[in-house]
């Protein structure tokens, strides 16, 4: 197993927008590109964590996004957007991404982490239940608001 090391994006660089315009793609073929003033957006927002997963050669490999926000009833986080790297996949950068997520949740003094995995993800659904997450009974609605 190689070594992952993780990191919490802190600044907006050449090689991080390549590694989001290689990666996200490979989790969303309905993604069209961010750019740069909207990932500065995300990167310096206070409820939002981009962590990035490197290899032994510093490669990005994989990326997670963490909200996390206070509601009435606590401090709930949210993980969107997990992808690595094809060609890396295997190596524990998801669960290293993860594992990451919810340390950063627990202190924060989130309640609870929730995700959302499509069924045909087979591999991320079967890691995110080893690692404890349980599925809930629920529906999940969208409005999109950017009717294009």
């Amino acid at each position: 197993m190689s070594e992952i090391r993780i990191e919490e994006v802190t600044e907006v660089t050449s090689d991080l927008m390549e590694a989001l315009n290689r990666l996200i793609p490979q989790l969303s073929s309905s993604w069209t590109g961010i750019s740069d003033e909207e990932l500065v957006n995300v990167v310096h927002d206070e409820a939002t964590c981009l962590l990035v997963a490197r290899d032994v050669n510093d490669r990005i490999i994989g990326t997670l996004t963490l909200a996390t926000f206070s509601i009435p009833t606590g401090t709930r986080s949210w993980i969107e957007d997990v992808v690595v790297d094809e060609d890396a996949r295997g190596l524990g950068a998801a669960k290293a991404l993860v594992t990451a997520a919810l340390n950063q949740s627990a202190a924060l003094g989130a309640k609870t982490v929730d995700l959302t995995s499509r069924p045909t993800r087979e591999a991320a659904n079967a890691l995110y239940v080893a690692m404890g997450f349980t599925e809930r009974v629920t529906n999940v609605y969208r409005f999109a608001l950017d009717a294009d």
